[in-house]
């Protein structure tokens, strides 16, 4: 039987970040664009949701063109940053938990004879997903929903620069990552719930070597991966053009397919997706449900109905 549950994609920018989300997943198995990127796509236990991983390396403009790459080939429902982040404020500690409630880009700017002027950009993460963040993640000790900077750059200096500046004109971020800005930006021109979620693995400053080597990484990798997923156990997939939760594309590259219950057959499970009746589906093939004579279906159905009623 066809799978027609709705995906999320999980990206990364390193190897620890992506095992720490790949340990939740079961039935993994693996699929390859025709340019080479590849994604390992499994089920989330206790969840509707599957999950497509890929690791996209560092940076934010690298970030910003993976993420819509792969947005446009999976076309997921949903789409979140999961890694590790340093810590610019003393209560924000290692192993500790951020979501971004906006990820500042900070280095749009103008240098000029008076100093440094800045031009700041921010993104937001989706309603949908902040708030299911906010219930699954409720009462957790050490999670933090606060803003985020990102720019190309790793700070292992104590009052460096960039730290400065950051307390200067970004007085309210809280960590410094280099991924989320682009990643946001990529799911916003493509109108798809994304989320930031990281761990604090150092405190940005000269002892980042230091975090380093105690193993500081892979914790705060774990304890994001671990937030991510009860995020997604949480969050409703939207229903909205766009998304497969809404038109289930089956199109090349699509994780989607129809589903259709023979005769006689009992279906008990989750469909979203459109039921489409007397119409021939269009061109881009939606998820739809057919139940043949006698099949009987006990299960939510989250969607459209097409014909008439």
């Amino acid at each position: 039987m066809a799978d027609a549950r709705p995906t999320a994609v999980i990206l990364t920018a390193l190897s620890l970040e992506y095992d720490a989300v790949r340990a939740h997943l079961t039935g993994v198995e693996e699929q390859a664009h025709p340019t080479g990127t590849l994604a390992e796509v499994g089920q989330l236990t206790q969840s509707s949701w599957r999950v497509a991983l890929v690791e996209i390396g560092e940076g934010a403009r690298n970030a910003a063109a993976l993420t819509k790459h792969v947005i446009d080939w999976l076309e997921p429902a949903a789409v979140l940053f999961v890694g590790v982040a340093g810590s610019l404020r003393a209560e924000i500690t290692i192993g500790d938990v951020v979501v971004a409630t906006k990820a500042y880009a900070i280095h749009g700017g103008k240098e000029t004879e008076d100093g440094s002027q800045v031009r700041p950009e921010a993104w937001p993460p989706s309603h949908r997903l902040i708030q299911a963040a906010r219930s699954a993640l409720r009462g957790r000790a050490g999670v933090h929903f606060k803003p985020i900077a990102v720019g190309d750059v790793v700070i292992a200096q104590s009052g460096s620069p960039t730290t400065e500046r950051i307390t200067r004109h970004f007085n309210d971020a809280v960590a410094i990552e280099m991924e989320g800005s682009g990643v946001l930006h990529a799911a916003h021109l493509s109108n798809l719930d994304a989320l930031v979620v990281r761990g604090i693995s150092d405190n940005a400053n000269s002892r980042k070597g230091e975090a380093d080597a105690s193993g500081a990484q892979p914790k705060a990798a774990r304890n994001a991966a671990e937030a991510a997923v009860a995020i997604l156990r949480k969050a409703i997939p939207a229903a909205s053009p766009g998304g497969n939760a809404d038109t289930g594309a089956t199109g090349e590259g699509s994780l989607l397919e129809p589903l259709e219950i023979g005769k006689g057959a009992t279906f008990k499970d989750q469909v979203i997706g459109k039921d489409v009746q007397g119409e021939e589906p269009p061109s881009s093939k939606p998820t739809h449900l057919k139940i043949g004579e006698g099949g009987v279906f006990e299960g939510p159905v989250i969607g459209k109905r097409v014909g008439g009623r």
